[in-house]
This record gives structure tokens, C-alpha cells and sequence, in this order.
């Protein structure tokens, strides 16, 4: 029999812990993106945020692995003018943070962050996430999500799984994150990858309390 030495009923970590929700759709969003493959959905991500009224900032952080990743996946290369070579134009609200810089503003919990998403994140950034070890920016401000109680998805990237991935899956939910696997749908029809990415960056939009009116919704 296979033991994944899950917390038992009796545990102190059995209960989520209840989230610290926004009374009002997410303002303030820290957006991330770790070195699992899947760049064409962050980029569709951004896309959607950077027109939605509703937000007004939004911190944006790449690890040096991402950057590999969006230069093999988007032909992007280096960290100059990342955002705007994302977007195809100059952000308005998207401030790109240093991962280094685990002294920037959403370091801390005094910082009115509203959400916190990472897509795509690598398992080595959950495992990280998942056991405290905050050594960067990204995993530090999800850290702060957790002890805030604040929305924090993981769009976890990997396949297949093994038990260590398991492991801190459970961890992480336990302490708060919801995992959001990168699984697109396809019941709609994609047309095209952009549009099948889209539409998964619109599903966890509408998780974080900001629904977008081109996304798709199943009639039956």
C-alpha cells in the first residue's frame, strides 16, 4: 500500500484556513511566471488584464527560468522591456519586479495586494512555496498571500506527478493556495492555441473575482 503521509483528521494542518477575500473585485494584482513550459498563457493572461478596467496594478515578476522558457516558447529573449515585448506595446499598469529584489513592495504584508497568481508554475516553485522556503521574490510574496490569507493560485505545470509533487500539492492547498492546474479546455472548440490559452487565462480570472465578458460559458 502506497502511504502519501497526508495530515490525519486529528492534525493541526487538517482545516484550510479561510481566505481574507476582497470585497470588491481584485485591484491590485501580483502576477508571476516560473520555468514551466506554458508561456503562451501567461502572455494571454496579461492580455486580458491589461485592458480590464477593474485593475489598476499589477506586479509582475519572471524568474530567471521563465526566461529561458518565453525564449524558447515566444522568442522572447532577456529581461529589457519584458512586459512590453509581451503586450506588443507599453503597459499602463503591468511594473516589472526584480525576482532578486525580496525587498520590493509585495514583500511585504503591509502591501495592499489583492491576489496572487503564478502561471506557469514550475513544481520546483511549489515545492518551495509549499515548505516556506521564501530565498526570492516570487515565493516570498506567495508566502505573504498564505500568512495574509489572501487568493493565491498556483497553476501548476507538470506531468507526470510523483509522490514528492503529490506531497506539495497537499501542502500548499493546506495552507491556503489553490492549485490550478494548467489544463485547457477543449469542449469549445479552440480554433487556435491563442485562443485555447485565452480562454484557460479567462477561467482563472473568473476565480480571482474578475470575469470576463468574451469567455466562454457552457450552455449544455
Amino acid at each position: 500500500m502506497v502511504h502519501l503521509d497526508f495530515p490525519s483528521r486529528g492534525s493541526l494542518c487538517s482545516e484550510r484556513p479561510e481566505l481574507s477575500l476582497p470585497n470588491h473585485p481584485p485591484q491590485n494584482l501580483t502576477v508571476a511566471t516560473t520555468g514551466a513550459s506554458g508561456a503562451l498563457f501567461l502572455k494571454q493572461f496579461l492580455l486580458a488584464v491589461e485592458p480590464d478596467e477593474r485593475v489598476q496594478t499589477v506586479n509582475f515578476i519572471a524568474s530567471d527560468s521563465a526566461l529561458r522558457v518565453m525564449a524558447e516558447e515566444l522568442g522572447l529573449r532577456g529581461r529589457a522591456n519584458l512586459v512590453r515585448r509581451i503586450l506588443g506595446r507599453v503597459s499602463r499598469k503591468i511594473q516589472q519586479q526584480s525576482n532578486d529584489d525580496i525587498g520590493a513592495n509585495i514583500a511585504s504584508g503591509s502591501y495592499p495586494a489583492d491576489a496572487m497568481v503564478v502561471l506557469p508554475c514550475s513544481v520546483g516553485t511549489l515545492a518551495r512555496i509549499a515548505n516556506g522556503i521564501a530565498s526570492h521574490l516570487i515565493e516570498r510574496a506567495a508566502d505573504v498571500c498564505l500568512k495574509e490569507k489572501r487568493p493565491l493560485v498556483l497553476c501548476v505545470r507538470e506531468t507526470p506527478l510523483n509522490k514528492i509533487h503529490l506531497r506539495n500539492l497537499y501542502r500548499a492547498a493546506d495552507a491556503g493556495a489553490t492549485i490550478f492546474p494548467v489544463i485547457p479546455a477543449f469542449y469549445f472548440r479552440p480554433p487556435s492555441l491563442d485562443a485555447m490559452a485565452r480562454e484557460f487565462a479567462y477561467r482563472v480570472l473568473a476565480h480571482i473575482g474578475l470575469p470576463q465578458p468574451g469567455a466562454f460559458r457552457w450552455k449544455g
